[in-house]
């Protein structure tokens, strides 16, 4: 035999409520959907009414009458990525205290897999969408995102002619921040760890490598510039092969955190110690950077930021969905932490 409280929680009704309160089911009505004015003795009996019975309005009627079901749909290309999990629990936290739930996709980088959540997700009615750069072209990117009819933002992304607005970070300026540190300890052999060639954020990253080598008059060698995908694993095998190049690189540019540390553990089984025969740089600043051993050098991201800011301009636009399109761009900054060192001496 069911709990008698809980059973009578579970079957509650408005009638319920409205025999309990000794009013119509039309005045509950009214005072849930705020519909017409209804005296304040009769406002405190049905709030008293539905505290005793534990009643909860039913929220699809609600999203139904609203044409909103407090929902959001987030997609991310790596959800085990400390990166992109900081950023989405940022944007969870501020839309919480909204009352918006958050609906998670996981494309691990794969277009078909992201654009299958977006179908989803549009049918489940999100009221808008988070999508994190997944490395779609823009044509494809282009297309299904005018196809929506709810606001979406972009992070890390810039898709040239999609009307959305965008949260980014000085990605360029990062890369060029990380390669021109490295060029003042002296460092003229510097090897650079990409990401994916499709991402945005990768290839500006890559971009402001090349800028500062081209400032201090070194010419690239691309036999140094090494495509991974964001992953410890691709760190690892990358470094492993730009450290087996003869001359060899004294210092190593990783595109993010996860692969510089990647770079870090190929550099101790090949007996290079870090800084002082390799100095490592990465990208984000997650939480392992620091508590890394050495610490990692990094070029941070404000992850809160991204996320708050994220979160705050689809809220804006949920008020009002005639607003123009707003592109957020953040700084990045340069941790100096123990993983660079001025240039080493020849070894042996």
């Amino acid at each position: 035999m069911p709990n008698n409280t809980i059973w009578r929680c579970i079957i509650a009704t408005m009638r319920d409520v409205a025999e309990r309160a000794g009013v119509s089911i039309t005045s509950v009505s009214h005072f849930i959907n705020n519909s017409r004015p209804i005296s304040e003795p009769l406002k405190e009996r049905i709030a008293l009414a539905m505290a005793e019975l534990d009643f909860h309005p039913n929220a699809l009627a609600r999203s139904l009458r609203l044409k909103q079901t407090k929902s959001v749909g987030i997609i991310v290309p790596d959800s085990s990525n400390p990166f992109f999990a900081d950023v989405t629990r940022s944007i969870e936290k501020a839309l919480f205290t909204h009352h918006y739930n958050v609906i998670l996709g996981n494309s691990d980088g794969d277009l078909d897999r992201a654009l299958l959540y977006l179908k989803v997700m549009t049918e489940r009615q999100v009221d808008g969408l988070i999508f994190i750069d997944v490395g779609a072209s823009g044509d494809v990117l282009n297309t299904a995102l005018r196809s929506l009819n709810i606001p979406v933002i972009l992070i890390d992304r810039i898709v040239p002619g999609v009307e959305v607005d965008y949260v980014t970070v000085t990605n360029t300026q990062g890369g060029f921040d990380a390669t021109r540190h490295l060029i003042s300890l002296g460092h003229r052999r510097i090897a650079c760890l990409t990401g994916p060639q499709s991402l945005t954020a990768s290839m500006e990253r890559l971009t402001g490598y090349r800028q500062a080598l081209k400032e201090a008059n070194i010419t690239p060698d691309e036999n140094l510039i090494y495509t991974g995908n964001f992953q410890f694993e691709s760190g690892y095998e990358g470094a492993r092969q730009l450290l087996s190049r003869s001359p060899r690189p004294t210092a190593i540019f990783a595109c993010n955190d996860l692969m510089a540390v990647g770079v870090m553990r190929a550099a101790a089984e090949l007996g290079f110690a870090v800084p002082a025969e390799l100095s490592v740089v990465g990208f984000d600043d997650i939480p392992l950077a620091k508590f890394s051993a050495p610490a990692l050098t990094t070029i941070a991201q404000p992850t809160e930021q991204i996320g708050i800011l994220t979160a705050n301009r689809f809220l804006r636009r949920m008020q009002n969905q005639d607003l123009p399109p707003e592109q957020q761009i953040l700084e990045t900054e340069l941790l100096i932490r123990q993983t660079t060192a001025p240039v080493p001496t020849k070894r042996g």
